[in-house]
């Protein structure tokens, strides 16, 4: 499992774009990784599935909400990750209202989760394997914190904890 002092896994995350910008086309782009975080602070949080209870109503309106705090504390860009294809995460990211706040990235076929070793099964409830909830902070590619929730749990991945380490 991945662990603080190590460098994100190399990979491509998909995001999906609505206009098109500086080297995207409207529609799904890939995202580099290691490209993506180099010279860089993210706040990187992950979660098991876009529109699932907890992940809409608390974890990503937090950071939404928490943009401006982030910027000060001198993050750069703020991540979500989940386990879904980049159609749904853009979907999801007009229903939470993210535009230019939190980047919804797709980890469609799970790889950037299991490369971290933090996975979460839910084939029993007919979801498969997920990314597990949890939040940490990058800088040029390197977790510096790190906040991995138990089974079931959301009290350490929230963006106030992130916040309280990004101004630390």
């Amino acid at each position: 499992m991945i662990k603080v002092g190590d460098t994100l896994p190399a990979g491509t995350l998909m995001e999906f774009s609505e206009v098109e910008g500086e080297g995207c086309s409207i529609g799904p782009n890939a995202v580099d990784i290691a490209k993506a975080t180099a010279g860089k602070t993210i706040g990187l949080f992950a979660l098991p599935g876009a529109f699932t209870p907890t992940c809409s109503a608390k974890h990503v309106p937090g950071y939404v909400e928490s943009f401006a705090d982030f910027k000060a504390a001198g993050v750069d860009e703020i991540w979500c990750v989940s386990v879904n294809d980049a159609f749904v995460m853009g979907a999801w990211a007009r229903d939470q209202k993210t535009a230019g706040k939190v980047r919804m990235l797709a980890d469609g076929s799970a790889a950037f989760a299991q490369a971290t070793g933090l996975t979460l099964d839910l084939t029993a409830r007919g979801m498969g394997l997920r990314s597990n909830r949890y939040s940490m902070l990058v800088k040029n590619g390197v977790v510096v914190a790190l906040n991995n929730e138990g089974p079931g749990k959301f009290e350490v991945s929230d963006a106030a904890t992130l916040l309280a380490q990004a101004k630390s």
